[in-house]
């Protein structure tokens, strides 16, 4: 394959490329530290990173302005992929760039006995991005047929039903105007095994290190399983996975980072026309 410029996508663009094709998934077949799109080094990444900020609040800003001139789009992106494969840091050095007023971030964690009564896409309702807004999910309702799958919180039948009824969820949100970028956060075991170490070695990484990793690290086969299923079933023309190559953090940023520039060009905000008169208004201002 030719090479490509250094801190760019190729042909297609980098949601093209990483976008998970129709039919059965095999992780196996995915490397988790390929770079597509780009051909740089580490420092390289770093500064093409950097170098998006100006035009990704350029763009986040032209659609807050249009939802609060009337506009119902919204951008939602969904992060998913194994303890330590970078969720945080996806938040921290992507959404980072941009403006906190136009952000929603939501980490989900395990639901209360007053969520599950009320279904397991409730609370995923509640976080939702409002009209202008980017919305961040670290995990999701993914948990539902993941680790509810894995560690039989709900029988086969009912995590079986709710591929369907994600599917359902996920058309209602892009016909209400919600655009669903679904990431994939793609490690190894290998690099998960180095992330866990390198907390354990570092005292002010502690508080990041949670002894209940090491028993879902147990478990890697069997959620390799339960995600290769669900890229599988819920891989929608209207919301399809992307798998990101995550064992290079700074490519992760990157990549993650860049489809949602792409996103947003494709959307194509426009600044709102003042409801005013501009001159009248200039008139104005001057005589005080």
């Amino acid at each position: 394959m030719a090479k490509e410029k250094k801190g760019r996508a190729g042909q297609g663009g980098l949601l093209e490329q990483l976008r998970v094709p129709s039919g059965p998934v095999d992780l196996s077949k995915y490397d988790p530290r390929a770079m597509p799109g780009f051909s740089g080094t580490k420092e390289d990444g770093k500064l093409a990173l950097e170098a998006l900020e100006g035009e990704v609040s350029d763009w986040q800003e032209r659609l807050f302005a249009e939802g609060r001139t009337g506009g119902q789009r919204s951008v939602l992106l969904v992060l998913q992929g194994m303890d330590t494969s970078g969720k945080g840091g996806v938040i921290r050095h992507g959404a980072g760039l941009m403006d906190p007023q136009g952000l929603r971030i939501t980490s989900f964690k395990a639901p209360t006995p007053a969520e599950k009564r009320r279904g397991f896409l409730w609370r995923i309702r509640q976080a939702l991005p409002g009209p202008g807004m980017i919305g961040i999910f670290d995990r999701s309702h993914y948990e539902d047929v993941l680790i509810a799958r894995v560690r039989s919180l709900v029988a086969a039948p009912v995590w079986n039903r709710r591929y369907g009824q994600i599917n359902d969820f996920e058309e209602e949100l892009v016909a209400s105007g919600v655009t669903v970028l679904k990431c994939f956060l793609h490690i190894s075991p290998e690099e998960q095994k180095l992330r866990l170490q390198a907390r354990l070695d570092d005292p002010t990484k502690h508080w990041k290190y949670n002894p209940g990793d090491v028993d879902e690290r147990e478990l890697w086969p069997a959620y390799t399983e339960a995600y290769e299923a669900a890229l599988e079933r819920c891989n929608t023309p209207e919301a399809p996975w992307l798998v990101i190559p995550s064992d290079r953090k700074w490519y992760r940023n990157w990549a993650v980072t860049t489809i949602l520039l792409e996103t947003l060009r494709s959307l194509d905000p426009q600044w709102p026309k003042a409801d005013f008169d501009v001159q009248t208004e200039k008139n104005r201002l001057a005589a005080t």
